[in-house]
């Protein structure tokens, strides 16, 4: 009989011993990785739900989970937002994560967990490509210092497979199936079109753009020099004068990569060649709206990432 232990090994799952924190939705992506995590040797779950308040009956998913915790006898912990059926998928993730980063927070946990898998890798690349974040978009959904995503290489289908065989239940979100959303689309008209040798040859694009991607970050963080005077007491600060040299085609990379170092992800072209433009022109002083909560501040010899008060 098959444990745990030995389905990780078949999916090539490499799960180091450690304290992790869970997410759980109760949908069948994360239901399976719980199973399957439960009983790892090593591994020690905090099981987290979030509920965004989109959908009137998402306190049933929360339901699910805190009963799947109980049973394998798991600390549960979630949290609520009031995001209303309006929300974007943006507002969506942010509430989520920052939900996660406060229990691992509190837990002292070494790492998220998360339930993403080979179908979320080919939709974000897509989605991304469509937004046209640039390199970065091919190789998004990684692991990374802080998070730990051991699904990435196991299709849909194996995870189904895997919760209907161990008799696993699970809730649907109803509102995956709506157009509305540009995921969704993609998921259900875009990727069922595919041939398996189409899927191959994205899944492999991106698993290169991924190394690919990470020799670049380092060669741009070794050359981004930092500015001096009182600016350099600005934790975020990035030298002006130095970026104005630059060609527009690099400066534009490198206002990506500063960006996402200090942690703002989600913005799309145009407000990365808006920002890049506004970096090299703008008057001192000047203060320009990134995404929801940040922006960019403008001084004569440094630019700066800061959160706007509300």
């Amino acid at each position: 009989m098959f444990t745990a232990i030995d389905i990780l090994k078949v999916m090539k799952i490499d799960m180091p011993g450690g304290k992790y924190v869970v997410a759980v939705s109760g949908g069948v992506d994360s239901v399976v990785l719980l199973d399957l995590l439960r009983m790892y040797p090593d591994v020690k779950i905090t099981v987290a739900h979030f509920d965004h308040g989109i959908r009137e009956d998402s306190h049933l998913d929360r339901a699910h989970v805190q009963q799947l915790a109980r049973r394998y006898q798991l600390p549960f912990v979630y949290d609520k937002g009031r995001l209303g059926d309006g929300a974007s998928e943006a507002e969506a993730r942010q509430a989520r994560y920052a939900f996660l980063a406060k229990v691992r927070e509190r837990t002292q946990a070494d790492a998220l967990v998360t339930a993403h898998h080979e179908n979320d890798v080919l939709e974000t690349a897509v989605i991304n490509l469509l937004r046209g974040t640039g390199r970065k978009g091919l190789s998004s959904l990684t692991s990374g210092e802080g998070i730990i995503r051991p699904l990435l290489d196991v299709p849909k289908s194996e995870i189904i497979d895997y919760a209907q065989r161990h008799g696993l239940v699970w809730r649907e979100d109803s509102t995956n199936g709506d157009s509305k959303y540009l995921r969704n689309r993609i998921r259900n008209d875009m990727l069922p079109s595919w041939s398996m040798h189409d899927r191959g040859r994205l899944l492999a694009v991106s698993r290169r753009m991924r190394t690919v991607n990470q020799e670049i970050d380092t060669l741009i963080s070794d050359v981004m020099p930092r500015p001096g005077g009182s600016s350099a007491h600005e934790p975020t600060a990035l030298n002006r004068q130095w970026f104005i040299l630059l060609p527009h085609n690099v400066s534009r990379e490198v206002m990506a990569s500063w960006l996402r170092q200090h942690g703002v992800r989600d913005f799309d072209r145009n407000t990365l060649e808006r920002l890049t433009v506004a970096a090299k022109t703008a008057t001192n002083g000047k203060a320009i709206d990134i995404v929801k909560n940040h922006s960019m501040h403008v001084g004569p010899d440094h630019l700066a990432l800061r959160v706007r008060e509300r």
